[in-house]
């Protein structure tokens, strides 16, 4: 049976970028409400937003001090259900960010938890003593730089934190403390949300002995969406994540979330040594996600061989959620340049995209093909950019708000007279939604044209994939459901590409193909060039 979230487009929102509606520099849950029409636009079947929850924020809404509670920046609980209604009324799913790995250290569990070894909550967290010479218990690394284990006094013991100090990992072994975290996801199910997106999925559970991790072979490839110059990706990261007894935890949370008439949908990010093979895990037949995206495709390397990989991993049982881009890593128009990038590669990817199986996700800008932002030092935000600057700066760069007309130097994103959060680069304002929206041949409408693709013919959203071998320089595969029968024909090489369509006793090339010349019986694609053809009888 095809679910909704079967080959369903769904839109990163990063709130407190797509639309101020206060004048406060920040973007609120009433901007989104207010530039709902945009989304209708595109197509999208489902909105994704990063978290609002009540926050510190250290890490931007990553760190949730109230998982039931809206932070004031970005609204109340009125704006979030006349979101959820606007959303109904044009039957648009709503999908929320979860960050359950961890809380923020002002938690209210764990403010109880650090008092002492013996409160109700002392188990709610991962405590570890100190060795015999006060070092951490072990080697493990945070992925935001120096030891994952932060000293707490008043406990004269050790908590984990997998990302920075602030965000102490919950301790999901501890049966009481998954029963909590289910509460706080039925607290939003009964409001009406429709999923939610696991971040860190695989994170949850450690190694209960703390073992500590091998060092990664010299010769071994870091890990994707991890930069270079971070010390995590010298591990091998056996102990401190990916446990089997996270799949247990997860059977609970999908068992919980197919107790609902509607039946939410559970998507995941999963980042680990071995991406696509954890992705298979959590998403097969009897796996306890419906989908899940890895960094295999939004990491530091590209070419052809990145997506063939991909695209070969994948069973009939199985549907991968597709992305390019998000909130963590560099602009999908920048971050592979100069072999992959600018206004013709993206149009290539989102063309990609909604032919190939699986769902797929759009992070907010990249359908304009903004660059990636250059922000000055004294402008930087994300405290990871600055622990690890010159030499990686962050994620600012891809979190700049949304331009939304050429006005300078807001982009209408917030009132003329207030300051965004970010600046916004001038390259941007160029590229707003209202410029594209009148230039014909702009990449916005381009891949607004590509989504139609999944709206107008069910057999990319619901149909088998079948990979096609004729021409290994190509990324080629055929999408089929009853009548409906389609080639798909991608040039990620830098030369000309001949296919030969003799076998074909009809056929006809769609619009939407870009870079290709037609000889008769043959195809030229040119690099970059997406070739669609239509093999219906």
């Amino acid at each position: 049976m095809n679910e909704w979230w079967h080959g369903a487009i769904v839109y990163q929102i990063y709130p407190r970028s797509f639309k101020d509606s206060t004048e406060s520099g920040i973007g609120d849950l009433r901007g989104i409400v207010e530039k709902f029409d945009y989304l209708i636009s595109l197509g999208v079947d489902a909105i994704w937003i990063s978290p609002f929850f009540k926050s510190p924020m250290i890490d931007y809404g990553y760190d949730i001090s109230d998982y039931r509670a809206i932070d004031p920046m970005f609204g109340d609980m009125h704006d979030f259900d006349e979101l959820i209604n606007l959303a109904k009324q044009h039957h648009v799913k709503v999908v929320l960010d979860l960050a359950i790995n961890h809380t923020s250290s002002h938690h209210l569990w764990f403010l109880e938890s650090r008092h002492d070894k013996t409160n109700p909550k002392a188990d709610w967290y991962v405590w570890a003593d100190p060795q015999d010479d006060g070092s951490p218990p072990n080697n493990w690394l945070s992925l935001f730089g120096g030891s994952a284990w932060q000293w707490e006094s008043r406990r004269g013991q050790y908590y984990l934190h997998n990302f920075f100090s602030t965000q102490p990992d919950l301790n999901l072994r501890n049966p009481e403390v998954q029963d909590a975290i289910i509460e706080e996801c039925r607290f939003w199910l009964d409001k009406g949300i429709d999923g939610f997106r696991l971040d860190a999925c695989n994170f949850y559970i450690h190694d209960e002995k703390l073992r500590n991790n091998p060092a990664r072979p010299k010769d071994m490839p870091g890990i994707k969406g991890i930069h270079d110059h971070n010390p995590y990706s010298m591990q091998l990261h056996q102990f401190d994540k990916s446990q089997p007894e996270n799949i247990s935890f997860l059977k609970r949370l999908r068992k919980m979330a197919d107790s609902y008439h509607h039946k939410p949908v559970l998507f995941a990010e999963i980042l680990d040594d071995n991406n696509l093979t954890m992705m298979a895990d959590y998403i097969h037949n009897t796996g306890p996600l419906h989908s899940a995206y890895s960094f295999q495709c939004i990491g530091d390397r590209f070419n052809k061989d990145v997506l063939d990989q991909c695209l070969r991993h994948w069973h009939e049982d199985q549907w991968p959620t597709w992305t390019f881009g998000n909130h963590d890593v560099a602009r999908l128009a920048s971050r592979w340049l100069p072999e992959f990038g600018g206004d013709d590669f993206v149009k290539q990817i989102y063309c990609f995209m909604s032919c190939v199986k699986g769902s797929i996700f759009i992070y907010q800008g990249d359908e304009l093909a903004l660059p990636q932002a250059e922000i000055p030092f004294d402008k930087l935000r994300d405290p990871y950019g600055i622990e690890f600057f010159p030499d990686f700066k962050g994620r600012d760069g891809c979190r700049t708000p949304m331009p939304w007309t050429e006005s300078f130097p807001t982009a209408d994103f917030t009132a003329e007279l207030s300051e965004s959060w970010l600046p916004i680069p001038s390259e941007h304002i160029m590229r707003a939604v209202s410029v594209q929206t009148f230039q014909p041949s702009s990449v916005l409408n381009y891949v607004k044209e590509c989504l139609k693709l999944r709206h107008t013919y069910p057999v990319f959203r619901y149909g088998e994939m079948i990979l096609d071998e004729s021409n290994q320089e190509l990324i080629s595969f055929y999408r089929q459901l009853g009548s409906e029968h389609f080639l798909c024909l991608f040039n990620l090489t830098p030369d000309k590409q001949t296919y030969n369509l003799e076998k074909f006793e009809q056929f006809q090339i769609l619009d939407i193909s870009k870079f290709y010349q037609q000889n008769k019986k043959e195809v030229e694609i040119y690099p970059r060039g997406s070739v669609v053809i239509d093999l219906s009888s």
